[in-house]
């Protein structure tokens, strides 16, 4: 029987799914400080849909794109972690599920750079909420 979509992977099968031997996984770990499967008892990793998804995001980076570990490590930090994982792929970027990646009401995800009117003015007025509650709390703190 199959595994779900969303079950967690070890590390062979995610090493199976990606394309690349399991020492280059952990190698990419210590290299990526957002490639961090959940490690068990005794140190065995357990990697999660959207780890997997990154993990060929960044597969393809380096193998076919030519990017180095310093290029994907920029843009990672330029662009965000949606933008990583959208090189993974069409069918990667739908069982993506991070926190940079906003789902539409179909289910998909969309690029964090389209951001709409509205999402853009609900985005304003979160911040000013935001910024009307820390002046608050520095005035409290102040007194």
């Amino acid at each position: 029987m199959p595994k779900s979509a969303q079950a967690f992977r070890t590390i062979s099968e995610a090493a199976e799914a990606v394309g690349a031997p399991q020492h280059v996984l952990r190698f990419w770990e210590t290299k990526f400080a957002f490639v961090t499967p959940v490690k068990r008892a005794g140190g065995r990793r357990f990697y999660r849909p959207q780890d997997v998804v990154i993990l060929k995001a960044i597969k393809k980076l380096l193998h076919e794109d030519g990017l180095t570990i310093k290029g994907v490590q920029k843009l990672h930090k330029e662009q965000g972690l949606a933008a990583l994982a959208a090189h993974g792929g069409g069918d990667a970027m739908m069982s993506f599920a991070g926190p940079e990646v906003p789902a539409t009401a179909s289910g998909t995800a969309e690029s964090s750079r389209a951001v709409t009117g509205s999402t853009a003015e609900r985005l304003r007025s979160v911040l000013a909420d935001l910024e009307a509650a820390k002046a608050r709390l520095d005035a409290v703190l102040t007194a």
